[in-house]
């Protein structure tokens, strides 16, 4: 059976910046892991940036899938949005490389991250924008600006899991749906 070169690469580039880091992934690092030349990594990716590029893309498209997947066509627009969100964050939290850039994102604030965090914030916002334009098409929505409403609601989302258990007890899935449906839904119900 042939080896496929490239996906051991992408696979070695994902574990090396999972545990290091962008700033601090090497291509010798990840020729290591794969077990090929550095020059065998050069034959599919022009540089770091590139081979970094095509993880992130993949690492979007599963979270795009994840919160599909969460969709639920006999349940409400709030309670798919409630699970599509939850999801999406869920994923965030278990997948290493996300967990590992937004540590770096904060702390570092290296530029090739920032610009993948953008990246994902930027897939999530137009993910519910489109849930959102899809609502009101379906009129089970009030008309309303569908990204500055994803974006108040991916915020507040955030705010809710993060922020609250700063100084609080962490909220329930529940709990949070809750508060979505007190604060946001009942302004756009019909």
């Amino acid at each position: 059976m042939a080896v496929d070169r490239r996906q051991l690469i992408v696979e070695a580039a994902t574990k090396s910046f999972s545990l290091f880091g962008f700033k601090a992934t090497t291509m010798e690092q990840v020729a290591k892991i794969a077990n090929v030349g550095k020059g065998t990594i050069y034959t599919f990716f022009k540089t770091k940036e590139e081979l970094f590029d095509e993880i992130t893309n993949s690492l979007i498209k599963e979270m795009k899938l994840a919160a599909e997947e969460s969709i639920d066509e006999s349940k409400s627009f709030q309670d798919n949005v409630h699970r599509a969100l939850y999801r999406i964050l869920e994923f965030r939290l278990e997948h290493q490389l996300t967990i590992k850039l937004f540590q770096e994102g904060r702390e570092m604030r290296t530029p090739a991250v920032m610009e993948v965090i953008e990246r994902i914030e930027k897939a999530i916002l137009n993910f519910i924008k489109d849930k959102i334009k899809l609502a009101i098409e379906k009129d089970e929505i009030q008309p309303c600006d569908p990204e500055l409403t994803a974006f108040v609601m991916i915020k507040m989302y955030i705010a809710l899991i993060f922020d609250w258990e700063k100084n609080h007890q962490p909220l329930t899935k529940e709990m949070i749906a809750k508060t979505l449906e007190q604060h946001i839904f009942q302004g756009l119900s019909k």
